[in-house]
């Protein structure tokens, strides 16, 4: 099969079209023929060499995709070959075919094709486990999303609006603003002209945010337990500015009782991503079939264009999502 290798590591310039086995699935997995992987960050980050893939994980890029089931493992009866699916996967998701999990698969959402549906899981899975189960977001409750246009970002902006709160995202520019607005956000802040800790008190007066979504890190750490409610509740899910903190002053936790928590996605045990792909089933999927909750694609590449869709994902001036497009 044709993959995408990235060699030793580098920028984008280091991926190339290269050729390899046919994965063998285990025994819970299943073998897809894959029609779209999803491009992400942590794609960005292992191309680099400081993501390496967990255990047992395929070494190719790639940690979601939709396509059609081509093999099921022997334990494996929820699915059959031919059924089309999207897939949470450890891995491999750069190649003509992936294994994945039979429990982190999901049929496609009611209205969706292959290319929408492979721009859910990522996003969504990452969305669900921090929004929702860590962070217990609740009706009527305020939230702040950093990175608001981002494929992280709008998907959190949809979920917590279904979800019945106020939702004041952060963005770059005037573009980007407009389209944090169009998928739900209530307040848009532009970083880049103002300052988002000032402009979130003008809109929540004294009472602080009921949660924060963070990906930025660095100096945002201390900029955002001040801006935490009674009871508010901090999520870090990546450190774009870094994961060292100096000089801070932790009273504020005890104080007003905050949680800090984050988790990443990837090294999570397999029950647990199957856990979240329940809940995205129950929960999720009909706000999608219904129009609800929506992906927005940005672009899609061809799969001889990864080179190019990785300079654009670290460009970070897309909206939504980027795929490749294996078949």
């Amino acid at each position: 099969m044709r993959l995408v290798s990235h060699g030793a590591g580098g920028g984008p310039d280091v991926l190339s079209i290269g050729e390899g086995p046919v994965p063998t699935p285990g025994p819970q997995d299943v073998l897809i023929a894959v029609h779209y992987a999803g491009v992400n960050g942590p794609d960005i980050v292992q191309r680099k060499g400081r993501y390496p893939p967990p255990p047992g994980a395929s070494p190719v890029l790639g940690l979601e995709v939709s396509g059609s089931i081509a093999t099921v493992g022997a334990d494996v009866t929820r699915w059959k070959v031919g059924d089309t699916v999207c897939a949470l996967t450890p891995g491999g998701g750069y190649a003509e075919f992936c294994v994945a999990p039979a429990a982190h698969c999901l049929p496609l959402p009611g209205g969706f094709d292959p290319e929408r549906a492979a721009a859910i899981p990522e996003n969504f899975f990452t969305v669900w486990t921090n929004l929702i189960e860590r962070a217990r977001l609740a009706k009527g409750e305020s939230v702040l999303i950093h990175g608001g246009s981002g494929g992280i970002g709008y998907s959190a902006i949809q979920v917590a609006k279904a979800w019945g709160a106020t939702v004041i995202a952060t963005v770059g520019n005037a573009e980007k603003e407009t389209f944090a607005r169009s998928v739900g956000a209530d307040h848009v802040i532009n970083y880049r002209t103002q300052d988002f800790v000032e402009e979130a008190r003008r809109i929540v007066d004294a009472r602080g945010i009921d949660v924060i979504l963070d990906m930025v890190g660095g100096d945002y750490f201390k900029k955002n337990l001040g801006l935490l409610a009674l009871e508010g509740r901090l999520v870090q899910i990546a450190f774009q500015q870094g994961s060292k903190v100096a000089e801070l002053d932790l009273m504020p936790v005890m104080m007003r009782r905050l949680t800090i928590t984050g988790s990443t996605l990837r090294a999570q045990p397999a029950q647990n991503k199957a856990r979240i792909a329940e809940g995205l089933l129950t929960y999720l999927w009909p706000l999608f079939a219904t129009g609800k909750l929506r992906v927005v694609i940005h672009r899609v590449f061809g799969f001889e264009d990864v080179v190019a869709a990785h300079v654009m994902m670290e460009a970070g001036q897309h909206l939504g999502k980027l795929l490749l497009r294996l078949r």
